[in-house]
């Protein structure tokens, strides 16, 4: 078991305004699972992802991810839990864009103190296993929307988590390159046996998924 969240309460406040984004939800997902979850807008899913992940923290419950409550580490121990165990694929790409490819990729190799060599090395090779080598020394701008995606799945994968989560990862693509980038997550997810979790719309890109959890009203709809 990767994910186990047991009872899980978000609520948002401002000032007398209290919305529950997130009501007493539990699930699982195993090691090597490709899971989407989809919904209307607004019904909880990027806030249950960012729960699960520990960039947000939760009112009730527990979320384990491989056996460890993050309930009982400190903010800066879930940043490092993060970096050694998660990659994280946004839907706006979230590329620094001074930077290259190549070492946009590294980046969090050299946060977590990996030997710039080395982190050059991994990067470069991520690189050509998204199909992107010929791009290495690219910014952003020069890149195609569906490159850049590609740069972004190459960064989450390079420190080898055991936990992927992607926020609508073709949501800014159009539906050829959506399509290429779904099937080059899902040949990683088969060649690697990643755990892959999936926010999403699309109804093409969620059948393609292990399992699909539904959402409404910050509930997890009994499949």
């Amino acid at each position: 078991m990767v994910i186990k969240a047991q009872h899980i309460t978000k609520i948002y406040r401002s000032g007398q305004l209290r919305v529950e984004a997130l009501h007493d939800l539990s699930l699982a997902i195993e090691q090597g699972e490709m899971v989407a979850i989809m919904g209307p807008s607004g019904c909880g899913k990027t806030t249950l992802l960012n729960c699960l992940s520990g960039l947000d923290t939760i009112d009730e419950g527990d979320i384990y991810i491989r056996g460890q409550n993050l309930r009982d580490l400190s903010e800066r121990e879930r940043t490092a839990y993060r970096g050694q165990n998660m990659g994280f694929i946004f839907q706006d790409f979230n590329l620094l864009p001074v930077l290259t490819a190549v070492e946009n990729v590294e980046l969090p190799l050299l946060v977590t103190k990996v030997p710039s060599r080395k982190a050059r090395r991994r990067a470069l090779e991520m690189l050509e296993t998204v199909g992107l080598s010929t791009r290495a020394s690219h910014r952003p701008a020069e890149l195609s929307g569906g490159q850049r995606q590609r740069v972004t799945i190459a960064r989450a994968l390079v420190n080898n988590p055991a936990l992927i989560w992607a926020d609508e990862p073709t949501g800014n693509l159009d539906s050829e390159t959506a399509a290429e980038i779904m099937e080059l997550l899902l040949q990683l997810n088969k060649e690697q046996q990643q755990t892959f979790v999936l926010v999403t719309h699309a109804e093409s890109i969620g059948q393609q998924a292990h399992r699909i959890i539904k959402m409404r009203d910050g509930k997890i709809l009994p499949s």
